[in-house]
């Protein structure tokens, strides 16, 4: 076809080698989706919506210098601010600060940027195109047709993605029109090497989500008479007459007029092209199985059974199979190797998980669906919080997909039932001790040990022929004493294969002799434990200490670093002990660096510790795992909080635990190692334990407000209380009560925070510790506030910032003073309270605390939301918000969006008011279910001013329901709103 041969790409000018700063070489910066920067691919704080507004005008002229007024316009257009100069002024200076001087220059009245050409993404993009258009120009279409994927490739979402003004308003439309163009360049040249078959389902979709583009009609029509459905390509063209006809009032463009004669005629030079083409790779999709077993054996009737079961997704049910027997049966091993085998019925994926449902604290539903999500493609921002949202999603997601799901050791049927696909082509596999006779329409299978000749197979693969041939009655001995039990033959055969100079009489023997084993073997869920004596007996004493004294820590795994100081060796030492536990099966490798135990090996390791450990052998290893997170953890605050004086107030630490090389490392830590820390908390029941128990929740009070750990959070500070009340531990009560305080803040459940730091204050007095009573008075500042008890509410916080400023707690006083600022706002004194937020922003950035440097922005926001300066307020709030989310405290980020939205409700913008409303609602928000309902009423209101009146009711009516449920005072206020509706 006689065609434009691909989008043009405008000439870009190039600065000259002499105005690029070597600052500048190492810098990064992407439009083609959200605009962000690097150096030396550290990410770069980049502003606020409008900074970035700026950052992306002066991207986007290549070198060429903006004028102050030129900037203006492009960000506010014909309404800016009144002291919008000013502004410019200011977001140069913040983008200076992080690019370099060198790079972002004033020159003529205006701003420039000094960069390298491929130092922004569009600038590759374009290149990329440009050579695509010359390669395809050379004959080499299929090269060409690579280097415009490459360019595709780059674009990571809708350009300038929340980039707020007109001239990004107009650059998002360019760059959206260009990466069609590029798009249909592409698709051209996959008809050009023969790619006419994978290409009819993107034009499919393409034309459905851009009915009126005439050009990818027209790939589509080709696409398809080269698939030999000419009959299609023809309708193709009939729809678009209709559609042009009916939506524009004309006639389609003469070339796709002259395809549809072509297409009748059967022209043959519409045919396609002769060379071969190989189909480009497939899209990813989830394959999460852990490997099958080289050397499975029998099975045959139950294979054929649930492979027969499984095959039934193809019809008008989903499949579920559910597959119970006891620990060491093999009900892993066997639905693994089925899930292979039916590998190919399921080509959209196969999703696992280990559910620990024998564990005390098995994996709840929705961490599953979480995982789940993101390995269907859901990046984490989209994933919901509550259960019912996830499980919905879920469904949703696999409706139309052929799925297999692989729930593997289940604790019972209400675990499973939010992780079962919802649609017919999907298929769920589970394993379980117990028989699950209340899941609906599952197929129940019972695995029982093995068979006499299954046993003797299996072990016959692990060891080899050879050997078990010239002693099969040994043999038959060991398969026996093992009880046919798969995992207890393996255990077996795996040792004896490893030692060559052993015979199989010789293991045979070693069986014999083991009475008690033998009786357990014979005695249902000992029979495991039993089996693990075999690989346990042969451990050599260091690693069987390991082995011991590793079991006793909770958790779902531990790190290479925690399991050294759990031992007290160096880390090179311990990890030679865990993988020689590894080799022996009774240790897993959960990923690099780190180790698990599976939940019945814990069991049996505990068992062993009691019996061969000293008492205060296992407290003190105990206590070293408690000392090394405590030192890490106080690390990491320290490096989150700077000028903040809690650190000097923890107990000591033994142990120097990590050291980081930056805030974000820190940061993972302390996330990744979340679960194994409070795990580690809640079993701190006395001694010094406790204490560094109480510590530790205090140092890692984070975790509380992250929205993923707090219920995690709550639970071991629960345990902890309560211990140390037991104890008689006041110092311990005391830091455990204020980290309780937090959890009950989070949650809104103010009486309940406020009892605990009305005792946690009384405590810490009584045994002369500060820290503790200062904190319990700014807490229970922002709880009187919170209630409405203004003036108890003033009187608290000013004598926790007193506190703090004795104890040369920078970050304290500040946190007083911001939450002095909102007290001050509810009894409006709007002078007093901007100045006193303005006091802790200025302290949070000369200690460099950008953590709280968010609440403050935050407070600040409040305050200028109230004195009605809505663009200063917009300006806080926007960055309390970036370094909310920067800093992983998800509900803080929601309450920001909340605020967002009442400052743009308060200038009249209801849309956007509505926009951040249901931002906030889907994050959550610190407050609990009363908060939510505040943020319900403002989106009602929003969406009244939108003249959408049903859902502004309806928004009301669950926030009555929240509010008047705990007698909160705004219940009145969202009766009021609806008392006119009432009548209507």
């Amino acid at each position: 076809m006689d065609r434009e041969r691909g989008p043009r790409v405008p000439e870009q000018r190039s600065p000259a080698p002499n105005e690029v700063d070597s600052d500048a070489v190492e810098l990064r910066f992407s439009v083609l989706g959200p605009v962000r920067a690097w150096r030396a691919g550290t990410p770069l704080q980049t502003g606020s919506p409008q900074q970035r507004a700026l950052l992306s005008a002066l991207l986007l002229r290549d070198g060429r210098t903006a004028t102050s007024h030129e900037l203006i316009d492009a960000i506010w257009g014909e309404e800016p601010p009144s002291q919008a100069l000013a502004t410019i002024r200011t977001y140069a200076h913040r983008l200076r600060k992080v690019l370099s001087a060198t790079t972002l220059v004033s020159e003529s009245g205006g701003y420039a940027l000094r960069i390298e050409r491929d130092a922004l993404d569009l600038f590759v993009a374009q290149e990329l195109a440009a050579a695509a258009e010359k390669t395809r120009a050379a004959g080499d279409p299929g090269h060409a047709r690579m280097l415009v994927n490459k360019s595709l490739g780059l674009w990571d979402g809708e350009p300038l993605a929340n980039v707020p003004g007109p001239y990004a308003e107009g650059q998002r439309a360019r760059l959206e029109e260009w990466r069609l163009q590029l798009l249909e360049t592409r698709l051209d040249l996959d008809l050009e090497v023969g790619a006419h078959a994978e290409a009819v389902s993107e034009l499919t979709a393409l034309t459905a989500a851009h009915p009126l583009r005439e050009r990818m009609r027209e790939l589509l029509m080709l696409a398809l008479y080269r698939s030999g459905r000419q009959a299609e390509a023809l309708a193709v063209y009939a729809d678009t007459r209709r559609l042009l006809a009916d939506e524009l009032g004309v006639d389609p463009n003469p070339e796709l007029s002259q395809l549809q004669e072509r297409i009748l005629r059967a022209d043959a030079a519409l045919a396609a092209p002769a060379e071969p083409h190989t189909a480009p790779p497939p899209v990813a999709q989830p394959a999460q199985l852990p490997a099958t077993v080289p050397d499975f054996t029998g099975r045959a009737s139950f294979v054929r059974e649930l492979g027969e079961q499984l095959a039934t997704a193809e019809g008008s049910v989903m499949a579920v199979s559910a597959l119970a027997g006891i620990g060491g049966v093999g009900k892993t091993t066997l639905a693994v190797h089925v899930a292979h085998e039916v590998r190919p019925r399921f080509p959209d994926g196969q999703l696992y998980v280990d559910l620990q449902g024998t564990s005390n604290r098995a994996t709840e539903p929705e961490a599953v669906l979480g995982a789940f999500l993101r390995a269907l493609g859901h990046p984490e921002a989209s994933v919901p919080d509550s259960l019912d949202e996830r499980s919905a999603l879920y469904r949703s997601t696999l409706a139309g997909r052929r799925v297999l799901v692989l729930l593997d050791n289940a604790r019972d049927a209400a675990q499973i039932r939010p992780l079962l696909p919802g649609t017919a082509g999907c298929a769920a596999l589970v394993t379980s001790r117990v028989r699950m006779v209340d899941l609906a329409g599952a197929h129940l299978v019972d695995l029982d040990v093995m068979s006499p000749e299954e046993a003797l197979q299996l072990f016959t693969r692990i060891v080899g022929l050879e050997r078990v041939s010239a002693e099969r009655q040994s043999a038959l001995d060991v398969v026996a004493a093992c009880g046919f039990l798969p995992l207890a033959i393996r255990i077996a055969a795996s040792r004896l294969a490893a030692r060559r100079t052993w015979t199989v009489s010789v293991l045979a023997e070693k069986l014999a002799d083991e009475r008690r084993r033998l009786d357990e073997l014979q005695a249902g869920d000992l029979a495991v434990k039993a089996t693990f004596e075999l690989g346990y007996g042969q451990l050599e004493p260091a690693q069987a200490h390991a082995f011991r004294i590793l079991g006793l820590a909770d958790g779902p795994d531990i790190s290479l670093a925690a399991a050294a100081a759990v031992l007290g060796h160096p880390e090179q030492e311990t990890e030679d002990l865990l993988e020689a536990l590894v080799d022996t099966s009774l240790v897993e490798s959960a990923a690099p660096g780190r180790y698990r135990f599976h939940d019945l090996v814990r069991l049996y390791a505990r068992s062993c510790a009691e019996r061969d450990e000293r008492p205060e052998e296992g407290e003190a290893a105990l206590a070293r795992l408690l000392d090394f997170y405590l030192a890490t953890a106080s690390r990491v605050y320290g490096i989150e909080r700077p000028g903040d004086k809690l650190v000097h107030h923890l107990g000591p630490t033994t142990l120097t635990g990590v050291v980081f090389q930056d805030r974000r490392r820190a940061q993972d830590w302390l996330y990744a190692e979340a679960n194994c820390m409070l795990a580690g908390a809640r079993q701190a029941t006395g001694g010094r334990r406790l204490r560094l128990a109480a510590d530790l929740l205090w140092a890692a009070q984070g975790l509380a407000e992250s929205g993923a750990n707090s219920k995690l959070y709550e639970i071991a500070a629960l345990a902890v209380r309560d211990s140390a009340r037991s104890c008689g531990d006041a110092r311990a009560e005391a830091r455990a009560r204020t980290s309780m305080t937090n959890v009950h803040l989070v949650a809104g459940r103010y009486e309940d925070a406020d009892d605990e730091a009305r005792i946690a204050a009384e405590l810490a007095v009584s045994v002369d510790d500060p820290a503790p009573v200062y904190w319990a008075d700014n807490d229970r500042g922002i709880i009187a506030f919170n209630q409405g008890r203004y003036e108890a509410a003033e009187e608290f916080l000013r004598n926790a910032a007193e506190g703090a400023r004795r104890d040369d707690s920078d970050s304290t006083e500040a946190s007083a003073l911001c939450n002095l600022s909102r007290t001050q706002l509810a009894l409006d004194r709007v002078p007093e309270a901007i100045d006193l937020a303005q006091q802790g922003v200025g302290i949070y950035e000369r200690i460099g605390h950008t953590l709280r440097l968010a609440n403050a922005r935050y407070a600040l926001g409040v305050a200028l939301t109230q004195a009605g300066r809505h663009a200063d307020a917009l300006e806080q709030l926007s960055e309390a918000m970036e370094l909310f989310e920067a800093n992983r405290q998800r509900l803080w980020e929601g309450t920001a969006h909340f605020r967002i939205a009442q400052v743009h409700l308060s200038a009249r913008r209801a849309a956007r008011a509505a926009q951040h409303c249901e931002q906030a609602l889907a994050i959550g928000c610190i407050g609990g279910d009363r908060i939510r309902g505040i943020v319900l009423i403002t989106l009602g209101r929003a969406l009244s001013a939108l003249g959408q009146a049903g859902r502004a009711r309806a928004c009301w009516l669950e926030a009555k329901s929240l509010l008047e449920s705990m007698d909160a005072p705004e219940a009145e206020e969202v009766r009021g709103l609806l008392a006119p509706l009432s009548t209507l």
